[in-house]
């Protein structure tokens, strides 16, 4: 199964985007913003990386995206906020993934919504099977 994430624009409210599954089904995706000097504190860089089912000590069961260069434990779970919480900013990732069903504002924020249902939705899908993510 290959998954291909298409980011629009990063802003400091979070880096939002399109996860596209080869079956058709679609998620929206949140991750931090791109920061060129972030020291780890940013959106995955673009490029091609393999994910597998892990046992997390922070998010149970997940899927860990490989090989992201500088960085460990990079995960695709449920969240809704992802801003430069140094702008002041609501954020609940440290450089992982989070999937929604739609974009919407919460707390004024931008964020994903139905966090938990598209992560559920997704691995029901997956059925724990390792997959390629291309990130563009």
């Amino acid at each position: 199964m290959n998954v291909i994430l298409t980011r629009v624009p990063s802003t400091d409210q979070g880096t939002f985007g399109n996860f596209r599954m080869d079956d058709g089904t679609q998620f929206f995706s949140l991750e931090l913003p791109w920061r060129e000097d972030s020291n780890g504190i940013s959106c995955i860089p673009p490029g091609v990386y393999q994910c597998k089912w892990i046992l997390s000590p922070k998010h149970g069961e997940c899927y860990q995206v490989t090989n992201v260069s500088y960085r460990d434990m990079i995960e695709i779970h449920s969240a809704n906020f992802a801003g430069d919480a140094s702008k002041g900013y609501i954020s609940q990732l440290l450089g992982c993934i989070a999937l929604g069903t739609s974009i919407g504002i919460l707390n004024n924020q931008l964020a994903v919504l139905n966090s938990k249902g598209a992560i559920a939705a997704f691995e029901t899908k997956q059925d724990k099977q390792d997959f390629t993510l291309t990130i563009r």
